[in-house]
């Protein structure tokens, strides 16, 4: 049962989270290059130019190159799946349990220690479940980081549950 965390306290709904079966879910976020920051944003229409013109280039040489299958998009998809770090966004697990609107805090229970997290920053938590395509095993089954990556080096681990104060 430590694969399974739960949501309760003050909240209509407890809630039980399996981190086994987000693989499966559309919500899940590519961890490998969501906390990348772009130091410079490029200029839109330069970039479209060069583009169009690498393209006309590599057609006027080459000839033209048809889109991929549907058999090698799935094979590019099973490839990433099993090889990737995934999140998952905390919101819309607490937004089912219906917190009750006088609940202030998030209390993450650890195996040696409990995090306090104020439920204002519930909409910028990550739980990543699975690192280069294996489920956290040792240290999980979630790991909680910050949208903004302010703890991408330490996250919060080994969580056992969230209780709403």
């Amino acid at each position: 049962m430590k694969d399974i965390i739960h949501i309760t306290g003050n909240v209509k709904y407890t809630i039980t989270l399996d981190p086994s079966v987000w693989i499966f879910d559309d919500r899940k976020i590519d961890l490998d290059t969501y906390f990348e920051n772009e130091e410079e944003l490029p200029n839109e229409k330069e970039e479209y130019t060069k583009a169009a013109s690498k393209h006309w280039d590599r057609e006027i040489m080459e000839g033209a190159v048809y889109p991929p299958t549907l058999k090698t998009e799935k094979k590019f998809e099973k490839v990433r799946v099993l090889t990737g770090t995934f999140g998952i966004p905390f919101l819309p697990f607490l937004t089912n349990a219906e917190p009750n609107s006088e609940s202030k805090t998030i209390e993450v229970h650890c195996e040696n220690e409990t995090v306090n997290i104020p439920m204002a920053e519930a909409e910028n938590l990550i739980l990543a479940f699975s690192l280069k395509g294996k489920p956290l095993k040792e240290d999980g089954p979630v790991h909680i980081y910050y949208k903004d990556g302010s703890n991408r080096r330490q996250p919060i681990k080994n969580v056992l549950d969230f209780h709403i104060i």
